[in-house]
């Protein structure tokens, strides 16, 4: 048992699914498992194991930003041997052809978050996916039939940024999307030498003004969990 997940050490399965919700995860291990087994609820952070096609596997809730994620992370690798980590998030667009409910797998993500300059004595790191399950992630789409973008992705810690227009530097440059957590677990996952990989569904585009509502978001982002859950 951690400090913040509180189970015993072969509760949790190899690879883990990790969406921000905490009602998400509840909802994927209802929805996909088979006999899920709660085994956290510290901080209401609903955690599950059960079995997928005779497999074991895990989800459970970060929350939100990359501190949450980076400590949920660190927990999950080195006092649970978890080896496998799979965000499946929502994000915001940045770029016109970047639709509602699109399914992006981030490849690099970008960040405004101060973590690693601060690791990294103000150099940049560029945190990247694992090659091993960004290449099942596409085999496993092309199977079931369901699109893909690829690219960079931009981690914030600004939800609510002063200056909204500022996503328009990022969109020049060719990224994808914003969410708050990538950057953060796929350094985690470097530094450790686990397998990491966020595959997201676009929430809302910041280019249109479109949105989904929250029930959307926790019950109907069906397409990036078969995507995550085939490659686990």
């Amino acid at each position: 048992m951690s400090i913040h997940i509180g189970a015993n050490k072969g509760d949790i399965a190899e690879t883990i699914l990790l969406p921000g919700d905490p009602l998400r995860a509840k909802w994927i291990a209802e929805t996909f498992f088979e006999n899920p087994v709660c085994f956290n609820e510290v901080r209401g952070m609903l955690g599950y194991t059960g079995t997928y096609q005779g497999k074991r596997i895990s989800v459970m809730g970060t929350g939100m930003g990359v501190p949450s994620i980076s400590i949920y992370a660190h927990e999950l690798i080195t006092q649970f041997d978890v080896k496998n980590l799979i965000r499946v998030g929502s994000a915001g667009s940045y770029q016109e052809h970047i639709k509602i409910r699109d399914v992006v797998l981030a490849m690099a993500a970008s960040s405004n978050s101060g973590l690693n300059e601060q690791r990294f004595g103000g150099a940049d790191y560029a945190p990247t996916a694992n090659f091993e399950l960004f290449n099942k992630a596409i085999e496993a789409a092309k199977e079931k039939n369901i699109p893909i973008k690829a690219g960079n992705i931009f981690t914030s810690d600004e939800f609510y940024a002063d200056d909204f227009e500022s996503y328009k530097k990022w969109s020049k440059f060719g990224v994808l999307c914003v969410e708050m957590e990538t950057a953060g677990l796929y350094t985690v996952a470097a530094k450790h030498n686990v397998n990491a990989l966020t595959i997201l569904t676009i929430s809302d585009s910041l280019v249109t003004g479109e949105k989904t509502t929250s029930k959307e978001r926790e019950t109907t982002f069906k397409d990036m969990i078969e995507i995550a859950i085939e490659i686990a």
